[in-house]
């Protein structure tokens, strides 16, 4: 493990966290000065910190100075800034400049170690957050929906076969779309996309096709359409199912016999594309009110790939939104920000009507707004904490019993905790109080029914309970490392260990 570096002028402060730190076998390294560290980050042959824990005044430098420095170099080592003028300026200053955490002195040893051992937990996940952002392609899933969507566009590599994408809006039908495009024998040509929904009626056309000279009142010259812009390549048409009734006749007419007349032209233009459409309504349903032409439909529906929601590929919300604030920090030119994994937690839980495109703008907001450089569940966005509300609110409607031979019995409140009785094996904690409601919702329905049975121990027993579950729960992520839980918990070692003799967990 590559060591904690402290940078203090203060000996006495820099002994007492290296003893701290290493009875928590985690090793470090000293410096008097930032000109000291940073000689040590210019060397090729040293190994650079895992976090580094730097004073904010000292004399050979600013800490703040060397945090800027720092972050130019190795933008996602967590710096925890220290300093006994606990002044708001300085704290302001620490954030803006990418501090992991601001640590006003004198501080509580515990306290202190806990948010190393933090920063060292989150210093470890963005090295494999970047890893594996270094090799992620041009999309992005792991959720087996997903997976059958990049198998279809592998299969499809080698076809110029019309291809028809649905899924809700903000599903990314265009990524699809341009990855169909980049996978095709036709990837060295352009990749041209409209919107026939955003294009007014009478310029659609126009748009589709082109016009000649005089063709209409302001048509001066020729002007070539979208079909002959993606000679060679690939015509994207986005929400197909919003196209005019009229131009769905022209559009079937170039894709049965691959010609089209430019608006006011009199000479047939060959079409050379590949067209692939998409659209989040049902065709099927439009082609049934009459609203579609059914010839048309069946011409697109060659190969059809549907696009899952957000909500159906949970799993990749976590790494969608890395990839997002990374992105968005890009764009603006800032350090990118870290998200906490409860911030994870309770974004996987919203619904994203708006689907990908929605996770995006919520990081893109999250870059801009996010107080600090580590993005916690509270800085999340209000519609995000609404949409758990409504959640739980949903759940508490649901009944509480559970009919005979529909599911066991609840457990007794006395009734021991086992950790497999977390979840079913393959299911994350956040799917399971999804499926189950909110783990809030549970417990008040546990405590209305042993108040209801005239129990006088009820806060006893699911005391009990919480704590049993919390600290198995706890071990089992730390293999059974008590000291390890313990800090992950925020309690300390004393502590577990006294709850684990009284709750009988030995």
């Amino acid at each position: 493990m590559k060591p904690i570096w402290i940078v203090d002028d203060d000996q006495s402060i820099r002994f007492v966290l290296e003893k701290a730190l290493l009875r928590e076998d985690l090793p470090t390294r000293s410096f008097t000065n930032p000109r000291e560290v940073l000689q040590a980050l210019e060397s090729d042959d040293e190994q650079g910190p895992q976090v580094l824990v730097s004073d904010i005044r000292m004399p050979g430098g600013s800490g703040l100075d060397l945090l800027t420095k720092v972050k130019e170099k190795h933008p996602g080592l967590p710096v925890i800034i220290m300093t006994a003028f606990s002044d708001l300026d300085s704290a302001v200053s620490a954030f803006q400049g990418g501090a992991f955490e601001y640590l006003p002195k004198p501080f509580d040893l515990p306290k202190a170690v806990e948010l190393i051992r933090r920063a060292v937990d989150e210093s470890q996940r963005e090295e494999v957050a970047e890893e594996r952002m270094a090799a992620a392609p041009e999309m992005l899933g792991q959720a087996p929906a997903m997976q059958d969507v990049f198998r279809a566009i592998g299969r499809l590599s080698q076809s110029n076969v019309t291809v028809l994408i649905t899924g809700e809006s903000g599903s990314g039908k265009e990524l699809v779309a341009r990855a169909l495009h980049k996978h095709s024998p036709r990837a060295n040509g352009p990749f041209v996309a409209i919107n026939t929904a955003a294009i007014p009626k009478d310029l659609l056309e126009s748009e589709l096709f082109g016009h000649e000279r005089g063709a209409f009142t302001g048509a001066q010259t020729m002007r070539r359409g979208r079909f002959e812009q993606a000679e060679g390549g690939t015509l994207f048409l986005d929400e197909i199912g919003d196209m005019p009734f009229d131009l769905q006749t022209r559009l079937l007419r170039v894709l049965s016999d691959g010609h089209f007349y430019r608006v006011g032209g009199h000479n047939a233009v060959k079409a050379n594309v590949r067209v692939i459409a998409a659209t989040h309504q049902d065709l099927e349903q439009r082609v049934k009110e009459g609203v579609f032409r059914e010839d048309l439909f069946h011409r697109l529906n060659v190969i059809r790939l549907r696009l899952p929601a957000l909500r159906e590929r949970r799993e990749d919300i976590a790494m969608l939104a890395r990839h997002f604030l990374q992105q968005s920090a890009k764009q603006l030119g800032v350090e990118p920000k870290r998200i906490t994994d409860a911030a994870l937690v309770r974004l996987s839980g919203f619904a994203f009507p708006g689907n990908v495109r929605q996770l995006e703008n919520i990081c893109h907001w999250l870059t801009v707004m996010a107080p600090a450089q580590l993005i916690e569940a509270k800085d999340l966005p209000p519609e995000v904490g609404l949409g758990e509300v409504a959640a739980a609110a949903a759940a508490a409607e649901r009944p509480a019993t559970v009919p005979a031979g529909q599911g066991a019995a609840p457990a007794r409140a006395d009734e021991p905790l086992a950790p497999a009785s977390l979840a079913p094996a393959g299911t994350s904690p956040l799917m399971a109080a999804l499926n189950g409601g909110t783990w809030e919702t549970g417990l008040e329905q546990e405590a209305l029914e042993l108040l209801a049975s005239g129990r006088h121990d009820v806060w006893d027993a699911l005391t009990k309970r919480f704590e049993s579950r919390l600290i198995l729960t706890a071990l089992a992520n730390t293999r059974g490392r008590r000291i390890e839980a313990a800090q992950k918990l925020g309690i300390g070692r004393n502590t577990i260990t006294r709850k684990i003799q009284e709750l009988g967990l030995e």
